[in-house]
């Protein structure tokens, strides 16, 4: 009897001595998490704050001025060549609409003056037209196509947007004292240095029935010349 009761002292001596260092380790265990976070937080901030940070810096994006006018003024100056009657400076004005990216309508109107031909140079005195009939002047209402529209490089850092285009219309050219009505057509090349200002090349022909050397044909006065213009 007095073995059985040393047992049960023995078992309750051990239980109390072994009970107080696991709730103690368990208290470790539970705090350790708190004491590392507390330890990690700088000095005077709190240690809940969230890993990533909401809030998000906006950006101030600078759109660009691009103008959308739909309207073109210019003018332009180059070399008319008036079929029999040489090849003379020739300058005018252009007005355009652009209905698309790909159409547009197109209305000109030119002066040049014909030079003399190759009987009046040979006969000396003799004088086909007047002063006056010498002079030579078109108007044309056109439409024409951006067949190719594209870009120009220049250098590394810059590029100019271009197009390759078709036009032809119909109107009328005065000329040695007649009013004829007239066929036009040909192709143009465009750069734009910027968005409201146009640099052209064109290439025309002026196709037209006339008797003026005393037999009917049809003449065509091929015309070059060189643009510039500016979007409003």
């Amino acid at each position: 009897m007095e073995v059985h009761r040393l047992r049960i002292l023995f078992l309750t001596l051990a239980l109390a001595s072994v009970l107080p260092g696991c709730a103690w380790f368990g208290r470790d265990r539970d705090t350790a998490p708190e004491a590392v976070a507390a330890a990690a937080a700088p000095t005077g901030e709190s240690g809940e704050q969230p890993i990533i940070d909401p809030r998000v810096e906006r950006r101030q994006i600078k759109r660009a001025s691009i103008d959308t006018e739909d309207f073109e003024i210019g003018v332009y100056g180059g070399i008319l060549s008036i079929e029999d009657f040489e090849s003379n400076p020739v300058y005018g004005a252009r007005f355009a609409y652009h209905l698309t990216e790909d159409f547009f309508l197109e209305a000109t109107v030119g002066q040049s003056r014909a030079g003399r031909t190759s009987y009046e140079n040979l006969s000396g005195a003799a004088e086909l037209l007047t002063d006056d009939e010498r002079d030579y002047t078109y108007y044309a209402l056109s439409a024409g196509w951006n067949a190719l529209p594209g870009e120009v490089f220049i250098g590394k850092n810059r590029a100019y947007n271009t197009a390759f285009y078709l036009v032809a219309g119909i109107g009328s050219t005065r000329f040695a004292g007649d009013d004829l009505f007239t066929v036009s057509g040909g192709f143009g090349y465009r750069v734009l240095p910027n968005d409201w200002m146009a640099v052209h090349f064109d290439v025309r022909d002026h196709v037209y029935d006339t008797d003026l050397l005393g037999e009917k044909k049809i003449v065509n006065n091929l015309e070059a010349h060189l643009g510039l213009s500016i979007f409003f």
